[in-house]
């Protein structure tokens, strides 16, 4: 686990979406919404995301919840209570509410994170990690964030390199030599080989690191 955050990490923050049902686990996410579903003992799924999240100096947190939340957010509260909030640490609870003109639930990821603008506004970070609170991998997203800052670029997403012929699956990145997204292209036919390797795909983790201001401006 990192000791000290750096500079990096203390302008970030993971917004963690975590509001889906997961209908495929069937009868496992009858009273709990996917992100809350127990994986092998006492670890949640979503355990993951903020674990990584926590593993790579990232003390400003955000979880959106909407379908049968209340196992969710009882966990983030009794099992992630440990930040310390005189050093600007958290992890705030997001659940979806009449916050906006109209009411409704958040209608996807840009959503949720359009309605909580403000909240995020006062968090006074310059980044932010947008995540899926139903993932389960090991990351360290300080490496992302770090390449995100140095190529300048408005948004970097995390991939994995699949099998083009299996790539028709996925949300998947056609880009140049440089690796820059030229497009995205979700469960194309006919999927984009990478540069030097046409055997193989970018396919989306669901993984996105933006500049604060920039994801903001589109969200308006």
């Amino acid at each position: 686990m990192a000791t000290n955050t750096n500079r990096l990490t203390q302008r970030s923050m993971a917004f963690v979406l975590a509001g889906g049902r997961g209908s495929r686990l069937k009868e496992l996410t009858d009273n709990r919404v996917k992100p809350a579903v127990f994986f092998g003992g006492k670890t949640r799924i979503i355990d993951f995301a903020l674990s990584n999240a926590l593993n790579s100096g990232i003390r400003k947190m955000a979880v959106a919840t909407q379908y049968k939340a209340h196992s969710l957010i009882r966990h983030c509260q009794r099992g992630w209570n440990f930040f310390r909030a005189e050093r600007n640490e958290f992890i705030d609870i997001l659940p979806a509410s009449q916050r906006v003109s109209e009411a409704m639930w958040y209608e996807g990821t840009a959503d949720a994170v359009r309605q909580n603008i403000d909240i995020v506004d006062s968090y006074d970070i310059d980044y932010v990690l947008i995540l899926a609170g139903d993932h389960i991998y090991k990351m360290d997203y300080e490496i992302m964030l770090r390449q995100h800052v140095d190529t300048g670029a408005d948004v970097t997403v995390g991939c994995l390199t699949v099998p083009r012929e299996e790539a028709s699956a996925f949300g998947v990145m056609d880009v140049d030599d440089k690796l820059t997204i030229k497009s995205f292209l979700e469960k194309p036919e006919n999927p984009p080989g990478m540069p030097g390797d046409d055997t193989r795909t970018l396919a989306s983790m669901g993984i996105y690191v933006f500049k604060w201001s920039h994801l903001r401006d589109l969200l308006l």
